[in-house]
């Protein structure tokens, strides 16, 4: 019999258990245990009726992702589930932890299922940019009907047992799977209940055949977010297979449509951010081993935009805080706009009516920084200049616990020179969040020259406590995301000088994906904040300023690169901007020309490609699929191109330096020369990827 799956019988129970951990996933070994289990169990004269369960902290977690894109082992998903469902006897799928993927779609072969209360049942292959390909598409919506159905494979989110129970996905909620699903099995023979085959029972998806509009508004509704994507679109076509065709039809349509999506692109590049973002979270040089420190307080310095955003992350994951401003206005101001968010989340119905209280709870606002006292991780989000994160830090030598982990969330300077400023350069290291703190998922963990060890595991601990993706970066200006940013950045100011419009850039940015351009992103954050920040350091950029002197700030003046209605985001074009541009550059002396929407994309993406190089040179990085995390979960790269660096392998890297030198002598640029790094990979037909393998091996 098999290793990883075993049969038990209590008296006319046979008990089927997989045990492969840590999630049980569907390898070839547990498929073949499965399929070998059942077919003992069914042939036993002795065994009425059949229990699948599994050891362990969770039921079957999914698909064994590791098998995709080689060739297939058997027995196949479907011949095993076809198995199950055959079976003349009852089999129970008893369910704890999570059933997800084909975890659930063995669940659905089976005849009944039954769940422990804190179980979650979905199916989330569309986050891989793939379909359920075992059945799940077509005895889902049977099972819970079309709406639901849609909801759980359209945007692959889980559901809780209770929910499953309500809608007829679970029979029962039950104490311990093993137990209770054996219970189950009994009183399904007393009461001689006959077997249920989803595949069989049309009840629910009947009201959707009489009217496809059911089905046609649930997809309309789950799809408005997709932009670019192809698995969602796929994933709902494969439900409507359900509603329009026989079983075994709609099956071998679902088969071809998954096979279709694994061997794309887009599946290529959402499994490969999948191992990306698991990655990000192992260290490079820390001592096996290393245990973090414990977090049970947190103290955050300054209540504003980003102070509030970071202590609500806390408080959503029950980390209590103690939110620290200098001036008891301030303060009532960021504890103000953090209860209004959370009560606008639980109006939409985002989060349980009774969640805002519970987590303004777990706030303490006070006033100064003698505050810290209790804190095991404090996080300064104060004014953005040296000068204030040195005085703040040498304020927290004296007032901080001794082996509290300090971190800056700095978002370009130098973490070396702020932990100068304390006697314990060990605890002290970066925390960079993502505006808006409590919404963006990456947090940059920058590791300093004499960060400790458990420091820095105890913040890429944090971080994922509070459910952010961790990347670990090493110290330059503007560390990984916005160093990348800024050569993005210098590339679309150019671009104005040489003929092309704002708002043509930044169409060219969000047809590649991403969720806004440059300049749209610049009227969001204010043009005046780089004004200022140039005027100090004696730079021009006539453009910019020349906007700027025109009292055109950006969104909160209703006019910056772009113009703006009362009480709109929405950007428009302004024809005031064009004739700025254009008498700008009469003033300069400069010529206009027509520029390409593909010399827009190489050049915003190149340039960024290009500096990731140097980063990964520099050890800034320690692969290149940290790059491509901080870019994911930072600045919203669209994931089915998988990020910047895996996107470079995609085009070619020899194409890429090629083109980075065509326009270094174009536009005169030398610092568009294609990095040592690029170039060596170039000339090699190498990839990035190629660097992340080399280093496994070694």
């Amino acid at each position: 019999m098999s290793e990883v799956v075993k049969l038990e019988r209590h008296d006319e129970i046979g008990i089927v258990t997989v045990n492969s951990p840590p999630v049980n996933a569907l390898s070839a070994a547990v498929r073949g245990g499965i399929l070998e289990c059942i077919k003992a169990a069914v042939a036993d004269p002795a065994i009425k009726g059949i229990v699948l369960t599994c050891a362990g902290r969770t039921f079957i977690a999914g698909a064994d992702i590791t098998e995709f894109g080689k060739p297939p082992k058997p027995p196949a998903l479907n011949d095993v589930l076809s198995e199950i469902e055959n079976s003349p006897k009852p089999v129970v799928a008893a369910i704890h932890g999570t059933a997800l993927g084909g975890g659930l779609e063995v669940a659905l072969a089976c005849h009944f299922r039954v769940a422990v209360k804190e179980a979650k049942l979905g199916l989330p292959e569309v986050k891989l940019g793939l379909l359920p390909g075992a059945g799940g598409t077509q005895r889902l919506p049977r099972a819970v009907g079309p709406e639901l159905a849609v909801k759980m494979i359209v945007g692959g989110d889980p559901i809780g047992a209770t929910e499953a129970l309500k809608n007829g996905l679970i029979e029962e909620i039950i104490e311990g799977p093993a137990s209770g699903g054996e219970a189950f099995v009994r009183k399904l023979l007393a009461e001689k209940r006959p077997l249920r085959r989803l595949r069989d029972d049309d009840s629910k998806i009947a009201a959707a055949k009489a009217d496809r509009s059911i089905f046609t508004n649930a997809v309309a509704a789950m799809t408005k977010k997709s932009r670019g994507l192809e698995a969602p679109f796929a994933a709902a076509d494969a439900v409507g297979y359900a509603i329009d065709l026989p079983f075994d039809e709609g099956l071998k349509k679902e088969r071809e449509g998954f096979l279709k999506l694994v061997a794309s692109d887009q599946s290529k590049a959402q499994r490969y951010a999948f191992f990306a973002e698991r990655e990000a979270a192992k260290i490079a040089g820390v001592p096996e081993g290393t245990k973090p420190r414990p977090v049970n307080r947190v103290a955050i310095l300054g209540a504003g935009t980003m102070g509030g955003g970071i202590a609500m992350s806390f408080a959503n994951a029950g980390v209590p805080v103690t939110l620290i401003e200098t001036g008891e206005e301030q303060l009532k101001r960021g504890l103000g706009i953090m209860q209004k968010n959370w009560e606008a989340t639980a109006a939409r119905g985002g989060i349980p009516a009774d969640a805002p209280a519970k987590r303004m709870a777990l706030i303490n606002g006070v006033v100064g920084i003698e505050n810290v006292g209790d804190a095991d991780l404090v996080i300064e989000a104060v004014f953005e200049t040296m000068a204030v994160k040195k005085e703040v830090f040498g304020k927290l030598d004296q007032f901080a616990k001794p082996g509290a982990v300090l971190a800056s969330n700095t978002s370009y300077l130098n973490i070396d020179e702020i932990a100068k400023s304390t006697k314990r350069p060990q605890d002290v290291l970066g925390m960079h969040f993502f505006s808006p703190a409590n919404v963006m998922k990456l947090c940059e963990i920058v590791r300093a020259d004499k960060t400790a060890p458990d420091a820095l595991v105890t913040a890429v601990n944090i971080a994922r406590k509070i459910a952010k993706v961790p990347a670990v970066v090493g110290v330059c200006d503007g560390f990984v995301g916005n160093r990348m940013l800024a050569q993005r950045g210098k590339q679309s100011e150019k671009l104005l000088f040489e003929g092309a419009l704002p708002q043509q850039v930044d169409a060219v940015v969000t047809k590649f994906g991403m969720p806004m351009g440059p300049f749209a992103m610049s009227d969001l954050a204010g043009l005046d904040i780089g004004w200022r920040s140039r005027k100090d350091r004696g730079i021009k950029s006539e453009i910019a300023d020349a906007l700027c002197e025109a009292g055109r700030f950006g969104q909160k003046t209703g006019k910056g690169y772009y113009k703006y209605e009362a009480g709109s985001r929405a950007p428009l074009p302004d024809p005031d901007v064009e004739k700025l541009i254009d008498e700008t550059l009469l003033r300069l002396g400069r010529k206009k020309r027509i520029v390409s929407d593909e010399e827009i994309l190489e050049r915003m993406m190149y340039p960024m490609i290009n500096e990731g190089a140097k980063i990964l040179e520099e050890g800034i990085a320690a692969r290149p699929s940290d790059i491509d995390v901080v870019w994911l979960y930072g600045y919203g790269w669209p994931i089915y191109r998988g990020g910047p660096m895996f996107w470079a392998d995609t085009v070619g890297l020899k194409h890429i330096a090629d083109r980075l030198s065509f326009y270094a002598k174009e536009t005169n640029d030398p610092s568009l020369e294609p990095a040592p790094l690029l170039k060596k990979l170039a000339a090699e037909g190498k990839t990035f990827a190629s660097l992340a393998a080399a280093s496994k091996a070694a």
